[in-house]
């Protein structure tokens, strides 16, 4: 039998598989080489997807929103009614292709561009006016421009398939069979669902699914059935979830239903069934099992899970289980040692001393509602990132065809737990395969090409601690280690924590497990919320951020009983070892997750505070780590030192009497550096209240200044932008710098701004007559020059990925350009310049000439808020790390601090 390369993983989220086609594909249609390819096409609400039968073949997928025509092959392009003629032909010209699994391998899917045509021919020609009609119907769907019209309209389409069909009755195992209760219903999986029809009879439960996909009835049989849950699918009380099995970890179906009454009606009725089979069990009941020693501690984790909503067919709610071992260096594993283990009472992210001091002072400092961790413990980011090997085509829909960076895969379990102590973003927990019998997570058995690491290496097989001799010792060991004396003693904290009553309230901030509001168990009310884009964004951020499981305890939990063999001091001391990162900024510790988050608030900023420290315009804005100093620049030639705390100016410097145009904080903050119009660079040092250096490098006036790993990058208005090597001077040293130019950047005019890309190989700047430049700093030479704009620019950034550039300029336009082929892929017009602005890729909040903050929504290509600030035009805007604080700079010489309130 033909194995299936065809998955529902290759659609995208929320996207539905709804029919198939025997079909040939036509290559070079008409010409000398036309050849046809037999396989399968298939219509999904988002894309049509054709899978050739010869596995050489890639599968090919066609995004309906980059389909420019659809039709009958022949056919006149302005005639949408089709001739009747007897072609089963369908031709789809289109933008953009994805081939994906070539000769059957799993890979980062291939994409083609550009306008082209395919051809299709049916089997059966009669159905192409049918197929035609539905794929312009999901065409239109997938070209609304809100999202919640497409899913709203992509959602009708849907049920008026299943209204149009029902269970088929002949799929009964017996003719004796007697019907309960039939509804609609969707099979979930991780990451994708399957909508059919479910239907519940005296002795079995079926789902029968629209598309036929994977098989065209799944059936159980209530008498096998042990354990069922109801389920929270996307916040809401539709999911229900059933067990033939007492301790397996994956379940025999999950199904969601379109209302709650169907899926209680249906829970109800096994329920009642398995009343007379299996008894109950609760939370309590497992308690008492494991107390005494009847449950494993692996076995009550996993019931716990169960009870509080994880489900291994949900990623945002997997089951969560705890880091157990801290000890990953030595050669042989102690399991006598208490201070092999972790601290089960504190949160992952309360386990390294260090980072939880700055960690508690950004929470002291936070607005309400106020959390400690920008990050979940558990995500589908995070279950992914541990079952890549496994599971990589769930990693390729999550991450849109893309494994994640070789570097941050799971590469090491060392490193992995030393990310969880240190990194400032990572509180991860671990997921129930580790203490598990298959090591086929830990290993490339896949022989998957996962990427090369910074120092030339494959990413292939996890690399292991020194005291596992393999994979299944690994595994071993970690079991016995989770069934240990010591953690039987300590486990019940750790409940307190995620299942517990630490996990809300007063308890929750006296154990540092305070997570952000939208992780919890009704943090937000989907149903308040009317705005359908606004409710579809809400509900994708909370499933991608991960949730907090439902509480199960509101008490402490009881502690085990266990014998005595070894009695460990209650005063011995596990913490983990400490963090060693005394430069690590406060502001780290949020994850893109809750960045998109602030960005999705970016309309409820609020005007926090404001002060007049100048006398002429604000042109620069630089911020201390600790967030307390501001340092400012102006047109009156002064650079100031403000602070937030005691809102009082603290110094006032100035370099000569021409204006100043920007400035930066060099890491460790102890040294600023101005450019100004006088041709120079100025370097301040801030301990010792003087000037310390200046680099008179330039023939005109120094218009902007970036600052990368020991590199200075200044643009002039001599038509030059150059890159600087060298330290500043030592504070305590007399010796004065040597600054050495590794490259010139010549442009044919003034250069009025310049910004880096995140990793600094980038660079693109903007000229007094309108041209984007983006620049290939390795090699020091131009990638594209992009006249866009009839002005001045007057800035310019990449996007956090670097595939895009933002430009504004004075003729009020905001271009975003395409970096790898120097396109302008979009342009919005306002009716003032923008004078400054800072983005996410997706929004942007701009500064205008009226003193307005514009929030502008790219995606729709509208302004989506106007937020009134400064008095004159608005001209330099700063945003800290988190996201959640900006500070404008304003030609009303005003300082303005904002809060981002959500």
């Amino acid at each position: 039998m033909r194995r299936l390369r065809f998955s529902l993983l290759l659609l995208n989220l929320e996207e539905y598989y709804f029919e198939q086609h025997t079909a040939n594909h036509i290559q070079n249609k008409g010409g000398q080489n036309e050849r046809k390819i037999r396989g399968s096409l298939k219509i999904c609400s988002k894309s049509v997807i054709f899978e050739p039968d010869a596995i050489s073949q890639p599968i090919i997928k066609i995004p309906l929103r980059d389909c420019i025509k659809i039709g009958k092959h022949g056919e006149n392009g302005s005639n949408r009614h089709f001739a009747k003629t007897k072609s089963g032909e369908i031709s789809l010209i289109f933008s953009q292709v994805y081939f994906i699994k070539e000769h059957n391998i799993v890979a980062p899917y291939k994409i083609e561009r550009g306008k082209m045509e395919y051809v299709f021919e049916l089997d059966v020609s009669g159905k192409v006016e049918d197929v035609v009609e539905t794929l312009l119907q999901l065409h239109r769907a997938s070209c609304l421009d809100k999202l919640g019209d497409q899913t709203a309209m992509i959602t009708a389409i849907l049920q008026s398939r299943l209204a149009r069909t029902s269970f088929d009755k002949n799929r009964f195992q017996s003719v004796s069979e007697k019907l309960h209760m039939e509804c609609k219903a969707e099979m979930v999986t991780p990451l994708v669902t399957n909508p059919g029809h479910v239907c519940i009879t005296d002795t079995n439960l079926y789902f029968q699914p629209l598309n036929g996909y994977p098989k065209p009835v799944v059936q159980i049989t209530l008498q096998d059935v042990r354990r069922i849950y109801k389920r929270r699918h996307g916040l809401m009380p539709l999911g229900l979830e059933v067990f033939c099995t007492e301790d397996d970890l994956c379940s025999d179906i999950y199904l969601k239903f379109y209302e709650p009454q169907d899926r209680d009606d249906l829970y109800f009725y096994i329920a009642t069934y398995l009343e007379h089979h299996v008894a109950e069990r609760t939370a309590e009941s497992y308690m008492l099992q494991w107390q005494r020693g009847h449950l494993s501690n692996y076995q009550y984790l996993l019931h716990l899970n169960n009870l509080a909503d994880r489900s291994c067919n949900d990623l945002s709610q997997y089951p969560v289980f705890p880091w157990i071992i801290s000890d990953y260096c030595s050669a042989e594993l102690d399991l006598s040692n208490p201070g092999t283990f972790r601290d089960l009472s504190r949160p992952v992210g309360a386990l390294n001393k260090e980072r939880l001091e700055r960690l508690l002072a950004r929470y002291q400092e936070m607005p309400e509602p106020k959390f400690m961790y920008g990050s979940h413990y558990s995500s589908p980011g995070y279950v992914l990132f541990y079952l890549v090997r496994i599971a990589p085509e769930y990693m390729l829909c999550l991450q849109n065809g893309r494994f994640d960076n070789a570097d941050r895969m799971f590469n090491s379990i060392g490193e992995t737990w030393k990310n969880c102590l240190d990194g400032a973003t990572d509180f991860k927990e671990l997921i129930p395969e580790f203490y598990g019998d298959d090591v086929s997570f830990l290993v490339n058995n896949l022989k998957l090409d996962l990427g090369k690491r910074q120092g030339g290496q494959m990413v292939d097989d996890v690399e292991l601690p020194p005291w596992a001799r393999s994979p299944e010792d690994f595994l071993q060991k970690s079991k016995d280690a989770l069934e240990s004396n010591y953690v039987s003693e300590h486990l019940h904290e750790w409940i307190d924590l995620i299942f517990g009553y630490k996990q809300k309230g007063s308890d929750a901030v006296g154990a540092h497990n305070v997570f952000h509001p939208l992780t919890y168990e009704g943090g937000v009310d989907l149903n308040s919320i009317e705005d359908p884009d606004e409710k579809v964004a809400m509900l994708t951020q909370i499933l991608e951020f991960g949730q907090t499981p439902k509480q199960l305890f509101v008490t402490p939990h009881p502690r085990r009983i266990t014998p005595k063999f070894k009695n460990f001091s209650q005063t011995y001391s596990h913490n983990a070892p400490m963090a060693d990162s005394p430069g690590e900024e406060s502001f780290e510790d949020l994850t893109e997750e809750s960045k998109t988050l602030a960005w999705n608030n970016i309309a409820k900023l609020q005007l926090h505070d404001q002060h007049k420290i100048h006398k002429e315009a604000v042109t620069g804005i630089a911020v201390s780590c600790n967030g307390s100093s501001v340092f400012t620049t102006s047109q009156d030639s002064t650079l100031k030192m403000f602070s937030k705390e005691s809102k009082m100016l603290q110094r006032s410097i100035s370099f000569s009497n021409m204006a100043l145009s920007s400035c930066l904080l060099l890491p460790g903050d102890a040294t600023v550096i101005s450019s100004s119009w006088d041709n120079n660079v100025y370097f301040y040092s801030i301990a010792f209240a003087r000037r310390q250096d200046t680099l008179m490098g330039h023939d005109d006036a120094v218009s902007k200044i970036c600052w990368h790993d020991n590199r200075l990058y200044s643009a002039s208005w001599d038509s030059t932008v150059k890159v600087w090597s060298g330290v500043p001077a030592e504070m305590t040293c007399t010796r004065r710098q040597r600054f050495d130019m590794l490259a010139e950047l010549e442009h044919d005019v003034s250069v009025d701004t310049i910004s880096l890309n995140a990793a600094s190989t980038l660079l693109v700047s903007g000229t007094k007559e309108g041209t984007v430049n983006i620049w290939d700093l390795t090699t020091a030479t131009m990638l594209h020059q992009i006249p866009c704009h009839s002005g001045t620019v007057c800035d310019t950034a990449f996007s956090p990925d670097s595939r895009h550039v933002l430009s504004t300029g004075e003729d009020g336009c905001l271009n975003v350009i395409d970096v790898q082929t120097g396109m302008l892929i979009s342009s919005m017009t306002s009716d003032e310049p923008q004078r400054c602005f800072i983005w996410d890729g997706n929004s942007v909040l701009s500064g205008s000439q009226s003193g307005e903050l514009l929030v502008w929504d790219l995606l729709g290509g509208k302004i989506s808020e106007r937020i009134q600030g400064h008095t004159g035009a608005v001209t330099c805007i700063w945003m800290n790390e988190q996201c959640s604080s900006i500070i404008t700079g304003g030609e009303d010489r005003q300082i303005m601090f904002w809060k981002l309130q959500y």
